[in-house]
């Protein structure tokens, strides 16, 4: 296991302070806010801490109100706003400062029979082991990316991804707002299906929002271009162990208002559809670049 995966699964591990209460803390990087995804997964950890397993989180819905700073822990206070017969609801703000930077609400429910169906896994997708990782294209002398993502790409992370298009990291042509990328969590993951979630709820946050400048002829590493996340929402479908290779499909049907709409769907190898997700954030041009 890397000692990123190590990293990720100690921050998941909450520290309970009082009843409803969690505290979290940040990674130690060099990044000025905390990564959205943490927040997300952090937060939902806190709430699954009070619902138990006999009901598996299928749904939240999230927002980020201010820039998470990730030199001080997080608080996370949990609202009980429902147990009922097959549902509950929980209601989380996380809270730095003395202000709340971000809320979820999270359903849980027993698990039941029912209807089943999904739309299939996209085909022709190249397999992962034709691609390369972002870390391995940095040696590649074709692929001329800026300095911000090269530097992005070179940190360990605790995760693979093998994008399965590459253009929009190296041309500002205008390309159809839509990628692939095969996933692949660097250790194994615990056999515990509200850790599994919480990580899942982690790497749903990565390249999603990306997706929306394509169409532009933009990255989000542009210094002229502000993005930030907005909201985030989640649904799950099945139950995976997260072992071995994800694909995260992503579109981006819409931008306006200063806002890009970016939605995407986790599969197995195996085509097994584990996961959605929508997203949308602040892609706002900015007065003069930022240095």
């Amino acid at each position: 296991m890397s000692s990123a995966m190590q990293e990720l699964l100690s921050i998941l591990d909450l520290e309970t302070i009082e009843h409803n209460l969690f505290r979290g803390i940040s990674p130690k990087v060099t990044w000025q806010r905390v990564f959205g995804g943490q927040v997300i997964s952090q937060a939902l950890v806190a709430a699954e801490r009070t619902v138990g397993t006999e009901r598996p989180l299928h749904s939240l819905h999230s927002y980020f109100m201010l820039p998470g700073d990730p030199s001080v822990p997080i608080i996370y206070e949990v609202d009980r706003l429902r147990d009922g017969m097959s549902f509950a609801t929980r209601r989380v703000t996380a809270i730095q400062h003395g202000r709340a930077i971000f809320s979820l609400e999270a359903s849980f429910q027993v698990e039941e029979p029912g209807l089943d169906h999904q739309i299939e896994m996209p085909t022709g997708i190249p397999r992962p082991e034709t691609l390369r990782s972002q870390r391995e294209l940095l040696g590649d002398p074709g692929i001329d990316v800026p300095d911000a993502i090269r530097r992005y790409w070179a940190r360990e992370r605790p995760l693979e991804i093998r994008p399965v298009q590459t253009e929009h990291y190296t041309s500002r042509e205008k390309l159809p707002p839509r990628q692939q990328a095969w996933l692949r969590l660097a250790g194994p993951v615990p056999d515990d299906r509200g850790v599994q979630a919480a990580i899942l709820a982690y790497i749903s946050d990565m390249t999603l929002l990306d997706t929306s400048t394509f169409a532009h002829g933009r990255s989000g590493f542009d210094p002229d271009l502000q993005m930030a996340s907005l909201d985030h929402a989640m649904w799950f479908h099945r139950p995976h162990s997260l072992s071995g290779w994800l694909l995260y499909t992503q579109d981006s049907p819409s931008a306006s208002g200063a806002r890009g709409f970016s939605r995407g769907f986790l599969y197995s190898e195996e085509g097994l559809l584990i996961a959605s997700t929508v997203q949308e954030g602040l892609m706002r041009l900015r007065s003069s670049p930022k240095n």
